[in-house]
């Protein structure tokens, strides 16, 4: 009777440890699952429900959210870190209050150090020259210039290619 008792007490004091142990694990859980995570420079489309009039987002420097025709937003990772967003509708009522995690490129990249100059490269499946948030100013300026001169000499020739035809 004494060994039976002790057996139902153990399984009551396993029976609740589980359930405190599984709490914060279903808290933490459901904390995630209102949680946008997009990649610095990435962008990732959310819908959201209602007629959305103002959005409110607490660290821009973190993720950018543009309202889009339709309840769509684009939300923009712009600085690794965690803010918020908040939309509201024509009333000044609260419709979403969700977390944005912004995380690294999710791509091979690889980080080299000269002493405290920092460049990045992305290496699928060659290693190309990638910016990314942390870099040497030399390095960034150099690579940036480069993209530009790219971009501007494209322009410019699909330009004078369309006025010769």
């Amino acid at each position: 009777m004494r060994k039976e008792l002790l057996r139902r007490h153990a399984r009551v004091c396993l029976l609740v440890a589980a359930a405190v142990l599984a709490s914060p694990a279903a808290s933490l859980a459901e904390a995630t699952a209102d949680t946008i995570a997009v990649s610095v420079d990435q962008a990732k489309l959310v819908r959201l429900p209602g007629k959305v009039a103002t959005i409110v987002v607490g660290n821009p420097l973190i993720a950018d959210v543009t309202l889009q025709p339709g309840g769509m937003i684009v939300v923009t990772g712009k600085g690794y870190g965690a803010t918020n967003f908040i939309a509201l509708d024509r009333g000044g009522e609260i419709l979403v209050d969700r977390q944005i995690q912004v995380e690294g490129p999710s791509d091979r990249l690889v980080t080299v150090y000269r002493g405290v100059e920092r460049e990045s490269y992305s290496c699928m499946p060659l290693c190309q020259r990638r910016v990314t948030l942390g870099d040497s100013d030399n390095y960034f300026n150099n690579t940036m210039s480069q993209a530009g001169s790219l971009s501007n000499n494209a322009s410019g020739n699909a330009g004078a290619a369309a006025k010769t035809n």
